[in-house]
């Protein structure tokens, strides 16, 4: 008896010592299918066939099974069942002529119970609209999703520029002033958590980033929004702020506005934009009745100095 509640209580903490933070999940269903080869509990099938589904993007929204097969690692006549039983079940459509699939319009039916509970984005789209027209950008409501930032909510004026947001559009946290602001709202802790995702996710790109990446989490503790001057887009210039976070669903939200850089005056960005997305958070802060966030101040990091000879 107690061999087997030995071996009960092994297989708990076992899987408790795997689980992630909800924020912090792996970039990608091939991650996962990936770090979970030896857990007995995984369903590796249904894993790939949300592989499959994640293969189409927005560059790519036709793919037959050799592309799927080598976009995502799996073999052609494992795919081929995949496509096949999606299908079947309405989310992917098959084109004939081309013999190609695509995703089918199945796929919106998962998003909506997520969307739906998120109402605050129906009362925020109005303030959020005059503000894209004022400023003649875009303004748009983003969730933290890993190393990812998924628009939630957009307006936009009428010529935007090259950038043009749409719901379920990630972004990268690194790079963007949305993600910057989402990630400030995690603890010291777990944002320690996400820079170590990200850095292992892509060690150029954190090289690249990071200390604009680490200094925009500092100017939102500072100031209460952060800019961003092209380093995602090179003629889109961004300031966001931290919205509010529900964590006991693991939601973190932030609030940004993008314009075209041709469009704004120096220092433009921080002395007007920025007060602004602040003053609008506030704003939709009080129509959801979201308590403001508590931003914990990041120190810079200190490279490492010659010893001062003090005996």
């Amino acid at each position: 008896m107690d061999e087997y509640l030995n071996l009960g209580l092994s297989q708990v903490m076992s899987s408790a010592a795997r689980r992630k933070p909800a924020f912090i999940p792996s970039s990608s269903a091939e991650a996962v299918l990936a770090e979970s080869a030896g857990d007995a509990a995984f369903a590796t099938t249904l894993a790939k066939g949300l592989v499959v589904l994640e293969a189409f993007e927005a560059g790519a929204p036709m793919l037959g099974n050799m592309e799927l097969a080598a976009r995502t690692g799996i073999p052609r006549p494992t795919v081929a069942r995949l496509t096949h039983t999606l299908a079947e079940l309405g989310y992917l459509r098959y084109d004939e002529d081309l013999a190609k699939y695509r995703l089918a319009a199945r796929v919106l039916r998962m998003a909506h119970p997520l969307l739906s509970g998120m109402q605050f984005r129906q009362v925020a789209r109005p303030l959020m609209q005059e503000l894209a027209a004022s400023v003649r950008g875009t303004v748009s409501i983003g969730l933290l999703d890993g190393t990812a930032t998924i628009y939630v909510e957009t307006a936009r004026s009428g010529d935007v520029g090259p950038h043009v947001p749409d719901i379920g559009m990630p972004i990268p946290v690194v790079s963007t002033a949305m993600g910057r602001a989402a990630a400030a709202l995690l603890p010291a802790a777990e944002s320690a958590l996400l820079e170590q995702q990200i850095m292992a996710d892509d060690a150029a790109l954190w090289s690249a980033h990071r200390d604009k990446y680490q200094a925009g989490i500092r100017q939102c503790a500072d100031r209460g929004f952060c800019t961003c001057f092209g380093e995602y887009m090179p003629s889109i210039h961004a300031v966001a702020a931290p919205l509010f976070c529900a964590q006991s669903l693991g939601q973190f939200f932030s609030i940004n506005c993008g314009i075209p850089a041709f469009r704004l005056q120096s220092g433009q960005l921080e002395a007007e934009i920025g007060p602004r997305i602040r003053a609008l958070a506030v704003s939709i802060r009080a129509l959801a009745n979201e308590a403001e966030p508590t931003i914990e101040p990041r120190e810079p990091n200190k490279k490492k100095t010659a010893k001062s000879g003090r005996g």
